[in-house]
C-alpha cells in the first residue's frame, strides 16, 4: 500500500520511547494523488444531474488542482472506468456511472494500484511471530478496505452540501 502513514519519529539512541499512559499519535494520511482524485471526482459528481461535461480548468480552478496534475489523474480515472471524456467544444469529463456506484475503495485502487485480491500466503513464513504480525497486518488492511468499500462519491457529496448548510446556518 503507498500511503503517507505516521507523523511519529522513530526513536534514535539518544531517545527514549514515552512510557507514561500517554498514547502515541499515527496519523494515517491520504496521498496528494488520490486527494486530488478525490477531489475531482466530487467536482463532477456535484454537476452529475446537469449532465454537461466539466472542463479541466473548471475542475482545476474550483478545487485548486495544478491543470497538469489533473489531466494526469482523469486519464487515469478515464482508463480505471470511473470518468469518460466528452470530446468538442462542450467537452470534458463526466462521471462514468452514478456516483453512489462509485465507492472510494475504486478511487483508491486506481489511483494507488491497491489489489484487495492479493493477500500475502501466511504458510511461507518460517517463525509463529512473522505468521502472528503478518494477520495482525492482513486484519488492519482488512479494515482499511471495509471502510472504503463502506462509502461511496453520492456519500461525500451528501456529507459535503450538509456540512455547507450548517455552516449557512452559523452567518444568518
Amino acid at each position: 500500500m503507498q500511503r503517507r502513514t505516521s507523523n511519529q519519529q522513530p526513536t534514535t539512541n539518544n531517545q527514549q520511547p514515552t512510557t507514561n499512559n500517554q498514547q502515541p499519535t499515527t496519523n494515517m494520511e491520504i496521498t496528494c494523488k488520490t486527494e486530488y482524485a478525490l477531489l475531482a471526482l466530487l467536482e463532477l459528481t456535484a454537476h452529475y444531474y446537469d449532465s454537461e461535461p466539466r472542463q479541466i480548468r473548471q475542475i482545476a480552478a474550483q478545487q485548486n488542482i495544478p491543470d497538469r496534475y489533473l489531466e494526469q489523474l482523469l486519464a487515469m480515472l478515464r482508463r480505471g472506468g470511473l470518468v469518460r471524456s466528452q470530446r468538442g467544444a462542450r467537452g470534458g469529463y463526466l462521471l462514468a456511472r452514478e456516483p453512489w456506484k462509485i465507492t472510494l475503495l475504486e478511487v483508491v485502487s486506481c489511483i494507488e494500484g491497491l489489489d484487495i485480491n492479493n493477500r500475502p500466503d501466511n504458510m511461507n513464513r518460517k517463525t509463529i511471530e512473522s505468521i502472528l504480525v503478518r494477520e495482525v497486518w492482513q486484519e488492519a488492511c482488512d479494515a482499511y478496505f471495509a471502510i472504503l468499500q463502506k462509502y461511496n462519491l453520492q456519500d461525500l457529496c451528501n456529507q459535503r452540501n450538509a456540512r455547507q448548510q450548517l455552516n449557512l446556518m452559523y452567518y444568518i
